[in-house]
């Protein structure tokens, strides 16, 4: 056998083995979460698990100790993942079960329908804003939100612009504790999660290659992941006290993440020239929080 082909056979064993242990060890922190969160009311495991998933965004970073870039290949492809994660989410996690709850609420197809179109746009429609008003910078398309972002620290404008992708998720979490599912929370939490390890890995190196070091980006990341548990407490105690507005709830938040993956993740990670790895990237996602609703 070539030297070459000897290699690459070496690099796919690898490859499957950290597959193969990467899977059980989501599926025994996943058993670990729903046993610990099924002794909880579900306002305390929506605010707990919120903080779980945004501690992944810090988890995510610690790579960049020992690395300073990844290729864009691989880094449009993970937020190809992330993309794909979020989707599924969206649409099993969030829309349906909010149909599902509109249905029994209001015993009407019509109204139920309302109920989640409007959460869907509300929650598009405050991410929007959030894009539009507050003061934040992407790597690439350079610092937005208007005049005030030009008298920000940069380390600050990055920190805002996670944050936008971040309180949408944890949102999401916190409101998806409320149905009393816990199976289908952990499974959320999990895949928001997931996605959550690309997303702080490429913001971390990022703020490597522009010059801060390993501490700062690492807090950064830590800063950024702890939005969730903010979003996630307002979405619980908000169907918490008010339990109408759980299937609302959970469409708001659906329009929130959607908004997030088509204005932001997708385009970024299509803008150079890898879009078809981006989008077996998604595919990739998609199926693991489809597995992941599933088996929890």
């Amino acid at each position: 056998m070539a030297p070459g082909g000897f290699i690459r056979r070496r690099w796919a064993l690898g490859i499957l083995l950290a597959a193969a242990v990467g899977a059980f060890l989501v599926w025994w922190l996943g058993a670990q979460m729903r046993d610990w969160l099924g002794t909880l009311s579900t306002l305390q495991a929506g605010m707990l698990a919120s903080l779980v998933a945004g501690l992944f965004t810090p988890l995510g970073a610690l790579p960049i100790m020992v690395l300073r870039h990844i290729s864009q290949r691989l880094e449009d492809a993970l937020m190809g993942f992330g993309a794909g994660v979020m989707l599924a989410a969206t649409a099993y996690s969030l829309a349906m079960p909010a149909y599902e709850d509109s249905l029994a609420l209001t015993g009407t197809i019509g109204w139920a329908l309302m109920i989640v179109c409007g959460g869907i746009i509300c929650g598009g429609i405050l991410v929007w804003g959030m894009d539009r008003f507050v003061p934040h910078e992407h790597f690439a398309l350079g610092k937005q939100g208007g005049a005030d972002a030009l008298q920000i620290r940069r380390i600050w404008l990055f920190i805002f612009a996670i944050t936008i992708h971040n309180f949408p998720e944890g949102l999401a979490v916190g409101v998806g504790y409320a149905r009393g599912d816990m199976a289908a929370g952990v499974a959320l939490t999990l895949g928001i999660g997931l996605q959550n390890l690309p997303e702080g890995l490429i913001v971390s190196l990022g703020l490597l290659a522009i010059g801060y070091s390993r501490l700062t980006a690492l807090g950064a990341a830590l800063l950024s992941g702890l939005v969730e548990p903010i979003g996630g407490v307002i979405g619980a105690f908000a169907v918490h006290v008010v339990d109408a507005l759980l299937p609302f709830g959970l469409a708001f938040a659906a329009g929130a993440m959607l908004f997030v993956i088509s204005h932001e993740i997708i385009p970024e990670s299509h803008r150079k020239g890898h879009e078809r790895d981006a989008t077996f990237g998604v595919l990739g996602g998609f199926m693991l929080m489809f597995v992941l609703d599933k088996v929890f």
